[in-house]
């Protein structure tokens, strides 16, 4: 057994960043009044990450490209049918549909919260580029159906964590924290190097500044 870099740092910065938002956002937009201010902030920032991450997928670390998650139909059974006993490196086939469940899910979020109104007291920055009917559809998703079916996606990830941790001894959260898993063989370590890590910084910044001039464009 060996330590062995599957996160690479720019993806563990991420993660850490998107919960953190995640879970600003929850509390602003139960808040409402002056703080939807942040909460506006915040989706556009939510935005900049997964456009970071989206593009992370193809020349991040080898365990953080979207071609390295297993999630072929007949991956995912081979896995439901017989479950390995040793631990995997990076995410198992149930492990990554939960990711990319959680990935679409806050895309879809943060998209219909933009084209939002309440017609009360807050509309998103981009409601007078859409029809009525669009807003209001995107404004039912957003608050009855998206944000319960988004925390419910939520409660299952952090369940799945925990019941790795108590039933199977693995520290799935350190792992994250650390950049590293304990593996048996010799499997291959995610790039992790200043080169690349630079890479994300500059990556990350077009994103954000993508998200920003899109932000100015509100009317």
């Amino acid at each position: 057994m060996t330590n062995v870099r599957i996160w690479d740092l720019p993806t563990r910065l991420f993660h850490w960043a998107l919960a953190f938002c995640v879970l600003a956002l929850v509390i602003t937009g139960n808040i409402g009044g002056e703080v939807m201010v942040w909460h506006f902030r915040l989706g556009f920032t939510v935005l900049s990450l997964l456009l970071f991450r989206l593009v992370w997928g193809f020349c991040g670390g080898h365990w953080s490209r979207w071609s390295h998650l297993p999630i072929h139909p007949k991956t995912v059974l081979a896995y439901l049918r017989s479950p390995p006993a040793s631990v995997q490196a990076g995410h198992n086939p149930l492990g990554s549909l939960s990711v990319l469940a959680l990935l679409l899910m806050l895309l879809f979020q943060v998209a219909s919260g933009l084209i939002s109104d309440d017609e009360i007291a807050t509309s998103g920055p981009f409601v007078p580029w859409v029809s009525s009917s669009l807003s209001a559809l995107a404004t039912h998703w957003h608050t009855s159906k998206g944000k319960p079916i988004l925390l419910l996606l939520i409660a299952l990830h952090l369940a799945a964590i925990w019941f790795y941790r108590r039933f199977k001894k693995q520290a799935l959260t350190q792992a994250m924290v650390r950049g590293d898993q304990l593996l048996s063989g010799s499997p291959t370590p995610s790039r992790d190097d200043a080169s690349s890590r630079l890479l994300a910084l500059l990556l990350f910044c077009v994103c954000a500044g993508l998200v920003f001039a899109l932000s100015q464009q509100a009317p």
